[in-house]
């Protein structure tokens, strides 16, 4: 596969724009050939990569499936006159509408950006910000409200509601402790809590609100389980959530499929999942347990039909590669193509990798992103393609 890397000087071509930035701070993409040009409903995608927290390396990535060139840190590049770049703790990215939004955990912000150029529109204050959702003209962003840092007297977390429009913050709602990603059901806005900031005490409640007067209007009682994390919804109406457990084997890390009408959990899939992407009635999934009593991480990798709850394939990758993946991070399935991507955060510390494979788990192309890459999102000319970021607007 010919390869070739193109710096870019952004101290050349904004020079103009960038006294605010450090003399002695070069703001460079480096475009690298990684495949033949493709050409469907999908342009190609973005990378949130987080950065370790503390360091303001947080940075975005694309690839442009167009002309299969892969283009690292571009936000720098585009935004010059950013003071501190995109900021610190890259959590989530995701388009609706006309727009595309990086949540930034620790700079307590959501970064709106232009999906076809990634210019930076405006900025969001959301305090310690995790997740984000659109949905009838809204943004819903998840939010641990307190300090980055474990405090058995941290606050419970909330949701707040943004208006896409203004791109104002118009109300906010308090749910569990620390909650993560949420998912839609007609009116029901569901929030997986986790209570992470609480160990060894996890929340184990999902909240449910009501988007029509965004109140808390129930709140689910998980027994068996806690520290929720992961979230999304099938084809029948059921929730899928993850566990990540206590790490210690007495709440082990799970994926529950749950009946929100009953509020009871359907199944177990005895599974631990880090992140998953649902593509149809398929979900990808990845994880990296860690386990204190081994002082070790396992990692796994799982296909699983939803409509039948099963757990299909647990080698989803079938060349081998999968040896090479030291930390699976992120997962995402091409809506089009259904090429999946999976992302390794190696030590956290180095540049990480992305994997692209077909959908037969055949590796077809790898490449350097920047720090701990998080999140993706997918750009085209489609609504469609979007996957479950108007998540229950269909």
């Amino acid at each position: 596969m010919k390869q070739f890397i193109t710096y870019i000087s952004a101290a050349v071509l904004f020079s103009a724009a960038t006294s605010c930035q450090r003399d002695d701070v070069l703001i460079d993409i480096v475009q690298t050939q990684v495949t033949e040009p493709v050409m469907t409903d999908v342009f190609g995608f973005y990378l949130l990569n987080e950065g370790n927290m503390g360091s303001n390396k947080a940075s975005i990535d694309y690839f442009d499936a167009t002309t299969g060139i892969y283009n690292r840190n571009i936000y720098a590049a585009r935004n010059p006159e950013v003071v501190m770049n995109l900021g610190d703790v890259g959590n989530n990215i995701m388009i609706y509408g006309n727009k595309m939004y990086a949540v930034i955990n620790c700079s307590h912000k959501v970064e709106v950006l232009t999906p076809d150029s990634a210019r930076r529109v405006a900025q969001i204050d959301i305090p310690n910000c995790r997740y984000a959702l659109g949905h009838d003209g809204n943004l819903y962003v998840s939010s641990y409200v307190g300090m980055a840092q474990i405090d058995p007297t941290a606050p419970r977390g909330a949701v707040f509601k943004v208006d896409t429009a203004s791109l104002t913050v118009t109300g906010s709602v308090e749910v569990g402790y620390q909650p993560e990603e949420m998912t839609i059901i007609g009116n029901r806005l569901y929030v997986a809590n986790s209570g992470g900031y609480h160990v060894p005490d996890y929340d184990n409640t999902v909240s449910v609100i009501d988007l029509r007067t965004f109140t808390v209007a129930d709140v689910m009682t998980i027994e068996q389980s806690a520290n929720f994390h992961r979230m999304d919804r099938d084809s029948h109406g059921r929730l899928w959530l993850s566990s990540r457990g206590d790490y210690y084997g007495n709440i082990n890390s799970d994926l529950l499929v749950i009946d929100p009408e009953s509020k009871q959990v359907i199944k177990e899939m005895g599974i631990p999942v880090s992140d998953m992407w649902a593509d149809g009635d398929m979900l990808y999934t990845i994880s990296t347990e860690w386990s204190y009593v081994t002082g070790q991480n396992t990692v796994t990798f799982a296909k699983i039909d939803m409509a039948a709850m099963q757990v299909i394939d647990r080698n989803i990758i079938k060349d081998g590669t999968e040896k090479s993946i030291t930390l699976p991070y992120c997962i995402a399935v091409d809506p089009v193509t259904k090429d999946f991507y999976v992302c390794d955060a190696k030590s956290y510390v180095v540049s990480g990798t992305i994997y692209c494979f077909n959908r037969d788990g055949i590796l077809q192309w790898k490449q350097t992103t920047g720090q701990i890459p998080a999140s993706i999102a997918f750009y085209g000319k489609t609504e469609n393609i979007i996957k479950h970021y108007d998540n229950g607007n269909e």
